[in-house]
């Protein structure tokens, strides 16, 4: 029986889900790569993060047009998943955004990371 869980996420840009995954400080491979999990357990990812526990990865495949995150979280306890997903996003959406913006001809004047997490971005484009 199978521990995997798959979530379905808004990940579509891999250079931008590296950049995030390097912001929290993951390690990560990739490839044509088999993730742990349960058991000796495998399934397939394309980005596989290393965890604590060298039985248990989380990894990334495309499904479609974006990407989908598959764990099993039973064998992961130093990472929350909670945490994790909305840790990855903000800094996907982050990436995402500014590379956006920058070939839109705005350019970062200030960041600010309120208490709560919010990042405010100030840009600029001169016309």
């Amino acid at each position: 029986m199978s521990h995997f869980t798959t979530l379905k996420t808004k990940i579509v840009e891999k250079t931008y889900l590296k950049q995030a995954l390097d912001d929290l400080g993951h390690s990560y491979q990739e490839g044509n790569l088999q993730i742990d999990g349960y058991q000796g357990n495998k399934t397939t990812a394309e980005i596989k993060v290393l965890t604590q526990n060298a039985s248990y990865d989380i990894g990334f495949r495309k499904n479609g047009e974006g990407y989908e995150m598959v764990a099993d979280w039973w064998g992961i306890r130093e990472i929350n998943q909670q945490t994790f997903v909305e840790s990855l996003n903000q800094r996907y959406a982050y990436h995402a955004a500014t590379a956006k913006l920058a070939e839109q001809g705005f350019s970062l004047v200030s960041e600010e990371v309120e208490e709560t997490g919010r990042i405010h971005l100030v840009l600029r484009r001169v016309v």
